[in-house]
């Protein structure tokens, strides 16, 4: 399992991408368990009213949020990109240029972070 986190605005966002071998949760909407790499992530977008109130680049905005994305893929380069990609658009849904969004890989997040469970 990787982490792929994107920075920007004062904010993190992080999905998880499960390797072949790994069971990624099964729930509504998660491809074919065939895939051999599963990419899942929350989707948002800002809006006037309602959603969560969040201080992102110095600014309150309010952001809803949709049921995760999940998509499967063949090989672990395209999925690593379409993560990538998915993240960036995330922060760019909300006002933040893609470039400004660094974005990292995490290989091991049980070294990352003592108390991560794995879900």
């Amino acid at each position: 399992m990787l982490l792929i986190r994107g920075h920007a605005g004062g904010t993190t966002l992080t999905g998880t991408l499960y390797e072949r071998g790994e069971r990624p949760p099964t729930f509504e909407g998660a491809p074919d368990e065939g895939a051999p790499f599963v990419w899942i992530c929350d989707e948002f977008y800002e809006v006037e009213s309602g959603g969560q109130l969040q201080r992102i680049d110095g600014q309150e905005r309010r952001v809803a949020f949709e049921a995760p994305t999940t998509r499967g893929f063949d090989t672990r380069e395209a999925a690593l990109a379409a993560a990538e990609e998915h993240v960036r658009t995330q922060f760019a849904r909300l006002g933040l240029a893609g470039d400004d969004v660094e974005v990292e890989v995490v290989d091991d997040p049980d070294a990352d972070d003592p108390d991560f469970d794995g879900v």
